[in-house]
Order: C-alpha cells, then structure tokens, then sequence
C-alpha cells in the first residue's frame, strides 16, 4: 500500500476493523485509510507473518523517502499493528513455542514430511530429478507432481518408473525407504492428468498402495483442509513458501527438503492469460517441478492447518522476445491452481500393481 496519500481529514470516520475484538484498544472509530491498515495486519497475522512484515517498516514507505511527517508515518504503522495484535490474541496458542513451531510439532509439519524427491528412470538408467508431494482424500493416499515429469512429448522424456523416498524414523531422519512405482501396465498409464478449456493442466496424481508401503512410514500428507475455500483470503503480493529439491539440492543427511520464498506475483483466482494458473515471483530453479505452493496461516483461524496449498510449482515463465544477453529472466514461475487435486483424485483407483 502506497503511504504518499494524503492525510484523511480529523473528522473523517470508519466502522471498526472487521474481525477485531471489542475492547478499548480497538473501539475508537479509525480513518478508512488506518482502518484498512489494520484489517491488513489482522490477515497478516491469520497468515502467521510476524510484526516485522508491517509494510510500514520497509524504506519506501518511512518519511525519508515519502516526505510526510514522522507523526503520520507512526499513525500509520500503530495502526498495522494494532490489526495485528488483535488477530494474534484471538489465535495464539499456549502449546506454541515464541520461536515458531514447537519442536514436538516439527516431525507433522507437512511441508517437511509431505514433500519427497521424485526420481525418474528409464530401466536402470536415471533420467531426471524433480520434486512432489503426498495428498491424502478419502483414506487413499496420492503422488502429486507435474505431469512433465511423468511424460513430456517435446522432449521425449518417457520414463518407466519412479522412486520416492520416505522416511520411517521420526525422531532419527536418517532412516529412510525407497518406494518404487511402476509408471505403466498393459499399456495404461498410472497417473491421471486433466485438462481444461485452456489445454492440458501441468499436473499429475498417482495412487500410492498403502500396503506396497515401508513398515512405519512418517507420511503427513496435506488434504482437502489444506486447500483454500474461495480466492478472498490472499492476494497478489502476499508470501508464499515453496519446498522441494532445486538442481536435485536437498539436506542429504536427513533428506529433508529446502524452501524458497516466494510472493503471488499476479491476481490470485484469476486464470493467468487464461490458463489454469497464477504466477509466482520466486527463485526456482530444474527440479523444483512438483512442489507445492504454501501460504502459511494459523492454525487456531477457524481451525484451518498450518499450510493453505494454493498450487503446485510448474516451470519458470519468462518473455518469448527476451534478449538472452541483454535482458535479466523475469523471475517469475507458474503455479496451478490446487483445485484440480480434486478431479485427480476423484474416481476409480489407477494404482498398478
């Protein structure tokens, strides 16, 4: 938000901020201007975003670059932060360490534990290395990743089979399975893919056959709570974490994912030129197709998990007409809108034996 406009008149008045609780520090009428500022600190908090993120704090908006006063600069940002102090109240948790995550809480958290290395091989003969989650619907337990890394025609890349990796200690990472999966028999394949008005969707599930399993497998999958309800609650802007395995990178003592942070880099719920997609302003690099997009949110907000997973990482976009020498790449990156998990996991069982 802009902090150039100007000063809201003495007598100018707003109703109180939506969601923010009755009490002295939050029933006096605010200017519209500081009455958004808070309803923002409020969703920054229902995000989980510390106090730190206060837009106001960034040099752009302080009164050396705006040349307004440092009194209106102060209002401005007490008022983001009285949003935030307000949501945090309603949704702190006593079992929550001030630190983040409780380290009992660590080993469920699913953008660790619901994200493996995908492998992909021709025979004996490794091919690529990407990356994909574990979705759970109905007691069936699913493989989700891009469809290229399945099958892609432009390239010839057509693999035969997978592995992922699972763990199966939680209190020593070190342990881990290898879970292979067949890609093809009596020429069906083992994935279910969709399409859209638009084309092809740049995704694929596969069904996982819990009894092909490792005895004693930590599976956190994410799962319909996971997935938004409604485009309302983000917005272009806001921040993103994006686990996987970038070039194949990843903590290979505990083979536990690394995260890059990300923002909605265009409309979120509107179909990016079109297409089944929203983009993303992130550093990504080969071998991060698949991965899941996360926004975090509070868990204790209207008893919603930790991670809201909006998409699922495809590939980097970038300008056709870019000069490869003179241009810099864009930086941005396109991500399926996670409603599709729900047609992919709709229907008949496709697991192979």
């Amino acid at each position: 938000m802009s902090s150039r406009s100007d000063p809201p008149a003495p007598q100018e008045a707003a109703p109180l901020v939506e969601g923010a609780p009755p009490g002295d520090a939050h029933s006096v009428p605010v200017s519209a201007e500081h009455a958004e500022l808070q309803r923002q600190g409020a969703k920054a908090a229902a995000r989980g975003e510390a106090q730190v993120s206060n837009p106001m704090l960034d040099t752009v908006n302080q009164p050396g670059a705006t040349g307004e006063s440092e009194q209106v600069w102060l209002d401005r940002r007490d008022a983001w932060d009285r949003g935030h102090d307000s949501q945090q109240q309603q949704t702190i948790s006593p079992a929550r360490s001030a630190g983040g995550i409780a380290a009992n809480e660590r080993v469920h958290d699913e953008a660790l534990f619901g994200v493996t290395r995908v492998l992909t091989f021709a025979g004996p003969k490794g091919l690529t290395s990407a990356s994909g989650f574990l979705f759970e619907r109905d007691q069936r337990l699913f493989l989700i990743t891009s469809r290229h890394v399945l099958f892609d025609a432009a390239t010839g890349h057509a693999p035969d089979r997978i592995e992922i990796e699972l763990h199966t200690d939680s209190r020593d990472l070190t342990q881990l399975a290898t879970l292979s999966i067949l890609l093809h028999c009596d020429g069906m394949t083992a994935w279910s893919q969709a399409s859209d008005i638009a084309g092809e969707v740049d995704v694929a599930a596969i069904e996982i056959d819990r009894a092909a399993m490792p005895a004693g497998c930590v599976v956190h999958p994410f799962g319909q709570p996971h997935l938004p309800v409604g485009f309302d609650l983000f917005e272009v802007g806001d921040r993103l974490a994006i686990p996987g395995f970038p070039l194949g990178f990843f903590d290979t003592v505990h083979h536990l994912p690394v995260v890059r942070q990300a923002s909605v880099a265009s409309c979120y719920g509107v179909r990016f030129q079109g297409q089944g997609y929203f983009l993303t302003d992130a550093r990504m690099h080969r071998g991060c197709s698949g991965s899941p997009v996360l926004a975090r949110v509070e868990p204790a907000a209207a008893g919603r998990p930790r991670w809201c997973l909006l998409g699922v990482h495809s590939s980097r976009m970038d300008m056709a007409t870019r000069d490869a020498v003179l241009d810099e790449s864009l930086g941005l990156n396109c991500a399926w809108y996670s409603d599709v998990l729900m047609t992919l996991t709709t229907g008949p069982s496709r697991a192979l034996p």
